[in-house]
C-alpha cells in the first residue's frame, strides 16, 4: 500500500501543488477499524493528487499483542502519546487533519478542546463505533464527569464528522456538529472475486472478527449447540484468538489479511450475533459486508445497522432469539438453492452500496471541501 508514515525526527517536505493530509488513525494497518476507514482509501487519494502522511496512535506491535492473547504493552501506549504530541508540532505542514475518533484517548475533554483550537487547521473526524459510550457510560462516576462530553466537543469543532451509521450520525447532530455525512464501512470489491462456491463437505457456519468481539458469540451458544447436534455442521471462527466454544465441532483460525477472503469463501453462511446495547448499536456491520461480498448468505441480530444491511429473506435473515437463530441456520443448511439466491443478492448490494469503488469519490470530495473551508 502506497502511504507515508510519520517517524520521529523525520522532516518531510511536500510539493505545494498537492493537498496535504495528516491521518491521525488509532492503529496501524493491522487494526481493523483503521484499515477499513482509512488505509484502504489511501491509494485512491494518492491517485488524485492527495499527499497523505499516516501517524497511527498505536503501532502494529500493540495490535499483535491483543490478537495474541489480549496483552496490552504499556511501552506502546507511552510512545503513542509522545508520538501524537509530536505530530501536533508538525501540523502546519498540512492542509487538513483526518482523525479517527479523538486526538488523545482518555485525556480530559478540556485538553481535547485546547488541542482542537491550538491546531489551527481544519479537521475531519471519523466514527465507526460509539466511542462516546466508552466515557459517558463508564461505571466510574468521575470518568463520566471528566470525559463524558469530550467526543461531543470534538464533533462540534470538526469541519466534517463522518459517521458509519445513523446511530453515530444522530449523536454528532445532537452534539452540534457543523456538517455530518454518512459513509458506511466498505470493502475493496477487487479483493473479493469469484469463484464463491464452497467444497461439498458438510455445512460451515462462519464468523470473522477480533478477540475483543468474539464474546458476542456467547449470545447464540445455545443455538449453535442445537444446530450442530447430531449433524455435519461445523463452526469456523476467524480471528477469535483464545476464544473457545465447547460441546460442538469448531475451528479457530488466525486472521490474515492475505487469507481472509479465501477463508470466508469456505463458509456456507456468515453470522453476526450482537446483544442489543448502546455500544453495539454503533457497530457498522463490516463482517456482514465481507460475507456478502463473497456471495454468502448472512444471519444477524437485528441491532443497529444490521437491520439496514440485511434485508430479511432477500440477502440474509435477521434472528432475534435462540429459536430464530436455529430456524434460520437449519433452513439454510437444508436449502442450498436458498443459500445461493441470498448470496447473489447480497453480493449485488455490496457492489452498489458497500465498496470503496462506490464511496471513495464521495470521501475525496468531503476531504477537499473540508480543506477548502479552512483556507
Amino acid at each position: 500500500m502506497n502511504m507515508k508514515l510519520f517517524v520521529f525526527g523525520q522532516n518531510r517536505k511536500m510539493h505545494n501543488s498537492h493537498m496535504k493530509i495528516l491521518v491521525l488513525s488509532n492503529y496501524g494497518d493491522l487494526g481493523s477499524s483503521s484499515r477499513v476507514r482509512f488505509y484502504q482509501y489511501l491509494p485512491y487519494l494518492e491517485q488524485n493528487d492527495i499527499k497523505v502522511t499516516v501517524a497511527p496512535f498505536l503501532e502494529n506491535g500493540y495490535v499483535r499483542g491483543i490478537y495474541n492473547g489480549g496483552r496490552r504493552y504499556m511501552k506502546y501506549v507511552l510512545k503513542a502519546y509522545l508520538r501524537r504530541l509530536w505530530c501536533f508540532s508538525k501540523r502546519h505542514q498540512f492542509d487538513l487533519l483526518w482523525v479517527e475518533k479523538e486526538f488523545l484517548p482518555w485525556f480530559p475533554g478540556w485538553i481535547e478542546r485546547f488541542a482542537a483550537s491550538f491546531l489551527g487547521i481544519p479537521y475531519v473526524v471519523d466514527y465507526d463505533d460509539a466511542v462516546f459510550h466508552r466515557y459517558d457510560r463508564h461505571p466510574i462516576a468521575s470518568v463520566r464527569r471528566l470525559l463524558g462530553t469530550k467526543i461531543d466537543n470534538i464533533m462540534r469543532k470538526a469541519s466534517v464528522v463522518v459517521a458509519g451509521n445513523d446511530y453515530l450520525r444522530s449523536r454528532a447532530l445532537k452534539a452540534g456538529a457543523k456538517r455530518v455525512e454518512l459513509l458506511p464501512s466498505c470493502i475493496d470489491i477487487e479483493r473479493y472475486k469469484a469463484p464463491f462456491s464452497t467444497p461439498a463437505r458438510g455445512f460451515t457456519v462462519g464468523w470473522i472478527g477480533t478477540p475483543l468481539t468474539a464474546e458476542y458469540l456467547n449470545t447464540i451458544y445455545p443455538a449453535l449447540s442445537e444446530v450442530c447436534k447430531g449433524s455435519d455442521v461445523r463452526v469456523m471462527l476467524i480471528g477469535a484468538g483464545q476464544f473457545r466454544m465447547d460441546g460442538f465441532p469448531f475451528q479457530v483460525m488466525e486472521w490474515s489479511e492475505e487469507r481472509e477472503v479465501s477463508d470466508i469463501k469456505e463458509f456456507d453462511v456468515g453470522i453476526m450475533p450482537l446483544p442489543d446495547e448502546p455500544w453495539t448499536r454503533g457497530k457498522c456491520g463490516y463482517k456482514l459486508i465481507q460475507y456478502m461480498a463473497c456471495a454468502k448468505p448472512v444471519v444477524a441480530s437485528p441491532v443497529g445497522i444490521n437491520k439496514e444491511i440485511v434485508e430479511h429473506g432477500v440477502n440474509g435473515m435477521l434472528a432475534e432469539n435462540t429459536a430464530d437463530w436455529v430456524n434460520a441456520l437449519m433452513q439454510l443448511r437444508r436449502d442450498s438453492g436458498l443459500r445461493e439466491e441470498l448470496g447473489k443478492s447480497g453480493r449485488s448490494k455490496v457492489e452498489r452500496e458497500y465498496c470503496i469503488q462506490a464511496t471513495a469519490p464521495r470521501l475525496l470530495s468531503l476531504l477537499r471541501d473540508a480543506a477548502a473551508a479552512g483556507q
